[in-house]
């Protein structure tokens, strides 16, 4: 075992010498080239006289693209640990081979993570999100996840980027409110925080349960012994264990990316949206066809909502009425005709412009405003039950926000490669601390092929899985846990100083993550 550990030593430790260097080298070149030229094609249809919104899009960009960068330190290194310490590939052909896949799952994600998370910020910042103190959120957000990500990285503490993110937000919401002189509870949307809090916390426990059972399975149904020994010396395992082996690496980097990935593709959306809203605000996209087929979308939806309108509502301001509806989530009689005059208003815009792209550069952050209040005011209906919509009308209704959300939520392809250069960019740069943590120090045996097989196949059904229902779920917690559980079902012992330390980091993500983003929000406000 000493002559194996020493020779793996020397793997993790090897350069990847200088064409390996040279090719990553051209390949960032490439990228970050393509992103540059198509961002500056966006702002050339720009006219500002002042150079400050392209300095804080410059500044906020390289910080957005930093929290990737330093994410690529903790999750990606957790979907090559498995196949490095059995042998199944060489410590650098695996990083490049799992930054393939992570460009791949970033280029093809839905977006619907980047949103969900979105949709936990205040509404009131939201709307802001080009002011003082829209800046100061993006900023606070980001600078706080990076600050907690780097010091865990530096202990080798595979810690959550997503957890890290996730209290971030929530620190926010609640000095927004406090600053407000409103209750501090009120500035985030609870509801949605417990539906991804539900998806951090049982996902390591998912992780753990579910990779031990595979692994007592395996053992029940598949008697080759070679699956359950530690690897001989440095050998590769057997072609069809590697294979398998491979595979799950394949799939656990592609659905990291898929789900990671979004998590700076929204705050970069925000950040594009507060900076330079002409270009990004509303999704030119869209097509002359599209748009009039929004229009006659947004007539059928507000004679729906027509239905539900009670006599002797009023209103003053619809704008101001739905923000306090989605701030509140307290439904009043005049919210359904607050509603049906924004959705007539957007439908009797566009039938003007014609085309989104054809909105005058002073409405376009407005017009935009609107578009996301209706959206999310569909949403928490849908969800609250208030009203009680009729299974034809909910089906009108549903069709209308999805036509609505194509024209505001969108991510374009630059913004998807940059991500997934800066994850890649990460993981080769801090890889080894975390792979190590995973490989050697949470079981007290070296790793066997078949649970390395456990541990992947459950890390990566579970995060295709919260992909696909828009939830961000945490690599890391997963696959340590996942490993956690196949020692613990292999009788291999668990080195309980790494699972104390891991479960520490855990605990104290949320709450840190919060008052560093609290403070920093505060600071950052004063500051701007």
């Amino acid at each position: 075992m000493a002559t194996a550990s020493t020779a793996l030593d020397s793997k993790l430790s090897r350069s990847p010498g200088m064409i390996g260097m040279a090719v990553f080298g051209v390949v960032l070149i490439i990228g970050f080239a393509y992103a540059g030229y198509h961002l500056l094609t966006d702002l050339s249809t720009m006219h500002s006289t002042s150079a400050m919104p392209y300095v804080l899009l410059g500044v906020a960009l390289l910080v957005a693209l930093g929290f990737e960068f330093v994410n690529g330190f903790h999750d990606t290194a957790n979907a090559v640990a498995t196949v490095i310490y059995t042998h199944s590939l060489e410590p650098h052909v695996a990083v490049v081979w799992s930054g393939f896949w992570n460009f791949l799952g970033v280029m093809v994600s839905s977006g619907l993570v980047a949103f969900g998370i979105i949709s936990l910020l205040p509404v009131e910042l939201i709307l802001q999100v080009g002011s003082k103190a829209g800046f100061a959120m993006v900023f606070a957000l980001l600078v706080a996840a990076i600050i907690w990500n780097l010091g865990t990285w530096y202990f080798g503490l595979p810690a959550s980027s997503s957890h890290t993110l996730i209290g971030s937000v929530i620190g926010v919401g609640i000095a927004n409110q406090l600053l407000s002189g409103k209750s501090g509870t009120s500035g985030v949307d609870w509801g949605q925080a417990a539906n991804i809090g539900k998806s951090l916390l049982l996902s390591p426990i998912v992780g753990f349960g579910v990779a031990a059972l595979l692994l007592l399975a395996a053992r029940a149904l598949i008697k080759d012994e070679k699956l359950y020994r530690a690897p001989e010396g440095t050998q590769p395992p057997p072609f069809y264990i590697r294979c398998l082996l491979i595979l799950t690496c394949t799939g656990v980097s592609f659905f990291h990316g898929s789900n990671d990935g979004q998590k700076g593709m929204g705050l970069i959306m925000l950040i594009l949206i507060g900076t330079v809203p002409t270009a990004y605000a509303l999704n030119h996209a869209v097509t002359y066809q599209q748009s009039q087929d929004f229009i006659a979308v947004s007539q059928e939806a507000a004679q729906v909502l027509d239905h539900y309108v009670q006599p002797g509502a009023t209103i003053g301001d619809a704008r101001d009425d739905l923000t306090e509806y989605i701030r509140t989530k307290q439904f009043n009689a005049n919210t359904m005709l607050a509603m049906r005059t924004l959705v007539n208003d957007i439908g009797n815009e566009t039938s003007i412009y014609k085309e989104l792209k054809n909105v005058p550069n002073d409405r376009v952050r407005n017009f935009r405003n609107d578009l996301y209040l209706v959206s999310e005011v569909l949403r928490l209906t849908a969800k609250s039950g208030q009203p009680k919509f009729s299974p034809s009308d909910a089906a009108v209704l549903a069709n209308y926000k999805k036509h609505v959300d194509h024209a505001t939520r969108f991510i374009p392809t630059w913004v998807k490669v940059a991500v997934a250069l800066a994850l890649g960019l990460g993981t080769m740069v801090g890889w080894k601390r975390i792979v190590v943590t995973v490989g050697e120090k949470i079981g007290k045996e070296h790793l066997t092929y078949a649970q390395g097989a456990a541990a992947e196949i459950t890390a990566m059904a579970t995060i295709g899985a919260a992909d696909g229902f828009g939830l961000p779920v945490s690599t890391t917690h997963v696959l340590s846990s996942g490993v956690a559980g196949t020692m613990a079902a292999n009788h291999s012992g668990i080195q309980m100083s790494t699972v104390r330390n891991l479960a520490l980091a855990w605990v104290l993500t949320l709450p840190v993550a919060m008052v560093l983003s609290g403070s920093l929000f505060w600071l950052f406000r004063t500051i701007f």
